[in-house]
C-alpha cells in the first residue's frame, strides 16, 4: 500500500490580522438595519449590566435591615427583596431580548462569509482543486463559517461587558471597602487571565493537532466512499478500514489530550478564584469585627464576587473559543487569499463570435515547469468544420481541452476563437461559447431534469424536453416511473454509461454552444452503445465547429481533418485516407487497433 501523504499544517495567521479581516462582517457596509440591531443590542447589554451591578446593593440593604430590630422595618426589607428579584428578572430579560435582536446579525455575517468563500473556491484554478482534498476543504469552510456567529456574540456581549463590570466592581469596592479589596481583586484577575492564556495556548496546540487529524480522517473517509467501486474491485475493504482506523485512532488520542487539558485549566481557574473569595470574605469578617463593615457588606462582597466569577469563568471559555475561532477563520481566509491562477484582465470584453474558428498559435504549456507537455503547437479549425485530435497517451490531447476552456493559461503562444485571444476576453463568455461531452460524464446527485437543465441557467421544461429528444434519451426518460424527476444518484451512478453520456449530450444541447468539444466521449462504452452515441454526436455536431479528442480512431475516421500529436507536437495532419497513405504514426496506430479488433479470442483449453 502506498504511504499516506498528510498535507502540511498551514502556518498560523496573526490573530490581529485575522480579527481585522473579520471586523467588516461585524459592522456590515450598506446594512443600516443590521447596524441598528447591533446598537440596540449593545444598549441592552449596558442596561443589563447596570441592573446586575445594582442587585447586590439591594441584597445588602435587605440583610442590614433584617439585622436591625423593630417590626416596622419589615416592609423596608421586603421592598429591597422585591427590588433584588426585579433586578434579576430585568437582567435576564434584557439578555434574552438582546439575543433576539442580534440573531439576524450573526446569521447574516455567517451567510455572507460562507458565500464569499464558496464563490472564491470556484474562481480558483483546476490545479488548486486537483491538489487539495475535498473533505479537508469542506471541513475548513464549515469550521470557519461556524466560528463567525460565536465570535460576534462573544466579542460584543462577553468581552466588552466583562471589562465594564470589572471597572464598575473596582469602583464600588474602593468606595465601600477600601483599596485592599480592590488590589486583591485586580491582582487575582491579572493572574487569572495570565494563567488562562498560558494554558489555553497549550490547549490550542493540542486542539489544532486534533483538527488536522480530524480533517485527515474525514478526507480518507470521503475519498474511500467516492471510490466505492474501486475498493470493491480490489477487495480492499480491510485496507480502507485500516487506513481510516489509523486516522480515527490518532484523532481519538489527540482528543483525549485536548479534553484532559480542559480539566487542568478548570482546576487552575477554580484555585485562583476561590483564593480571592477566601481573602475577600476573611477581610470582610475582620472589618466587621472592628465595627467597620456590616453583615450586609459581607453579603454584598460575596454577591459581587459570585457575579464577577461568572463572566470571568466564561472569559476562559470565551478566550478559548475566540482563539480557536481565529485559527479556523484564518484557515478559511487562507483559502480566500489563494492566488487566482487564471483571471480576467481588467476591462476584458465578452467574446463575440461571428465565425466560430479555433486556432492554437505556437502554444507552449506544461503542468509543472520541469515538464513541458505542448511544444509550440499550432493548428486552426475553420468555422463549421469537424476536426479530430489523436495521438498516443501523454501526447497532450486532453491538455488542449483544458487550455481551450482556459482552466490554465499557456506559457507562450496564443489561443484564438474567431480571431480573439481567449486570454483577453471574459472567462464566462468564453465558456458559454464551448460545449463539452467528456469521457466521464459526472452528474449531480439530483434529478435527470436538473442535470439536463444545468446546461443553461433559466432553461425551461420545453428546452429540457427538446434537448432530451435531440440526445435520443427522451424515450428512456418517459419510460421511467418518475420521468424527468428520476434521481440519478451520486455522480450519476444509477444510470448506465450510455445513459449518462446522453444526459451529458442533452445538457450540452440546452447550452447550445457554437463550438463543441468531444473529449473521448465514447471510449468507455461498448461497441453498440458507442455507435448509437456517435450517431447522436454527428447529428448534434452539424452546423457547429467541433473538435473530437479520440483514442479509438474508428470513431473519427470521417472527420474533415485529423491532427496527430506526438510528444506535444503536431506530427501529422490530413484526412483519414491521406494519413494512411502517408504510412506514418497515424497509419501505425490504425494498424495496431485494427489488429486488436480482428485478433480472434483465445480460449484456454
Amino acid at each position: 500500500m502506498p504511504p499516506d501523504q498528510t498535507p502540511p499544517t498551514p502556518p498560523d495567521y496573526d490573530g490581529w490580522a485575522t480579527l481585522r479581516r473579520f471586523l467588516p462582517y461585524l459592522w456590515p457596509q450598506g446594512r443600516g438595519d443590521l447596524r441598528t440591531r447591533i446598537v440596540v443590542a449593545l444598549v441592552l447589554v449596558l442596561l443589563a449590566k447596570a441592573v446586575v451591578l445594582a442587585t447586590p446593593l439591594a441584597m445588602k440593604k435587605v440583610v442590614d435591615t433584617m439585622a436591625a430590630e423593630g417590626d416596622p422595618l419589615m416592609w423596608v426589607a421586603m421592598s429591597f427583596v422585591i427590588a433584588f428579584v426585579a433586578g434579576r428578572l430585568l437582567g435576564g430579560t434584557f439578555d434574552n431580548i438582546r439575543n433576539i435582536v442580534f440573531e439576524r446579525v450573526g446569521q447574516e455575517a455567517t451567510r455572507v462569509l460562507a458565500e464569499d468563500t464558496f464563490s472564491r473556491l470556484h474562481k480558483l484554478s483546476l490545479r488548486f482543486h486537483l491538489s487539495r482534498r475535498t473533505g479537508e476543504i469542506t471541513k475548513t469552510i464549515e469550521r470557519g463559517t461556524k466560528s463567525i456567529d460565536s465570535m460576534l456574540y462573544f466579542l460584543l456581549f462577553n468581552i466588552a461587558p466583562t471589562i465594564v463590570e470589572l471597572l464598575a466592581v473596582g469602583v464600588i469596592f474602593y468606595l465601600m471597602f477600601g483599596w485592599p479589596l480592590v488590589a486583591a481583586t485586580a491582582a487575582t484577575v491579572v493572574v487569572y487571565i495570565a494563567a488562562t492564556r498560558w494554558i489555553t495556548e497549550w490547549r490550542t496546540a493540542l486542539r489544532k493537532k486534533m483538527n488536522d487529524l480530524d480533517g485527515t480522517a474525514l478526507a480518507r473517509a470521503v475519498d474511500s466512499l467516492l471510490n466505492y467501486e474501486t475498493v470493491k474491485f480490489f477487495g480492499a475493504e480491510a485496507r480502507e478500514r485500516e487506513r481510516y482506523g489509523n486516522a480515527a485512532s490518532a484523532y481519538a488520542k489527540a482528543a483525549i489530550k485536548s479534553e484532559n487539558s480542559l480539566g487542568v485549566l478548570n482546576i487552575v481557574q477554580s484555585l485562583i478564584m476561590n483564593a480571592l473569595m477566601l481573602f475577600a470574605l476573611a477581610f470582610s469578617v475582620w472589618q466587621w469585627s472592628k465595627g467597620r463593615l456590616t453583615v450586609g457588606d459581607l453579603v454584598a462582597v460575596q454577591t459581587y464576587l459570585t457575579q464577577l466569577f461568572r463572566p470571568l469563568d466564561m472569559l476562559g471559555f470565551v478566550y478559548r473559543t475566540i482563539r480557536q475561532g481565529l485559527i479556523d477563520m484564518a484557515a478559511m481566509f487562507k483559502l480566500i487569499d489563494t492566488d487566482v491562477e487564471v483571471s480576467d484582465v481588467p476591462g476584458a470584453p465578452a467574446l463575440v463570435i461571428a465565425r466560430p474558428t479555433v486556432a492554437f498559435e505556437d502554444v507552449v504549456f506544461g503542468y509543472e515547469r520541469d515538464r513541458t507537455i505542448l511544444h509550440g503547437l499550432s493548428f486552426e479549425v475553420p468555422a463549421g468544420a469537424h476536426y479530430a485530435i489523436v495521438g498516443p497517451s501523454g501526447a497532450g490531447k486532453s491538455t488542449i481541452a483544458r487550455l481551450l476552456f482556459r482552466f490554465y493559461d499557456p506559457w507562450a503562444g496564443r489561443i484564438r476563437i474567431d480571431g480573439q485571444d481567449i486570454a483577453r476576453v471574459t472567462q464566462d463568455s468564453l465558456r458559454a461559447a464551448i460545449g463539452i461531452v467528456p469521457q466521464d460524464s459526472v452528474l449531480f446527485n439530483d434529478t435527470i431534469g436538473y442535470n439536463i437543465a444545468y446546461g443553461r441557467d433559466g432553461a425551461t421544461h420545453e428546452d429540457i424536453v427538446r434537448a432530451a429528444n435531440g440526445a435520443a434519451i427522451l424515450p428512456f426518460i418517459e419510460s421511467l416511473p418518475q420521468g424527468f424527476e428520476t434521481e440519478v444518484g451520486e455522480r450519476g451512478l444509477k444510470l448506465s454509461g450510455g445513459e449518462k453520456q446522453r444526459v451529458a449530450i442533452a445538457r450540452t444541447l440546452v447550452k447550445d454552444p457554437p463550438i463543441l468539444l468531444l473529449d473521448e466521449a465514447t471510449s468507455a462504452l461498448d461497441s453498440r452503445t458507442e455507435q448509437d452515441i456517435l450517431a447522436t454526436l454527428h447529428r448534434v455536431s452539424e452546423h457547429r465547429t467541433s473538435i473530437s479528442i479520440a483514442h479509438r480512431l474508428s470513431t473519427i475516421a470521417d472527420a474533415d481533418r485529423i491532427l496527430v500529436l506526438e510528444s506535444g507536437r503536431l506530427a501529422e495532419s490530413g484526412k483519414h485516407a491521406e494519413l494512411l497513405r502517408l504510412d506514418g504514426l497515424y497509419a501505425e496506430m490504425w494498424a495496431r487497433q485494427q489488429a486488436e479488433v480482428e485478433e480472434p479470442e483465445i480460449v484456454p483449453a
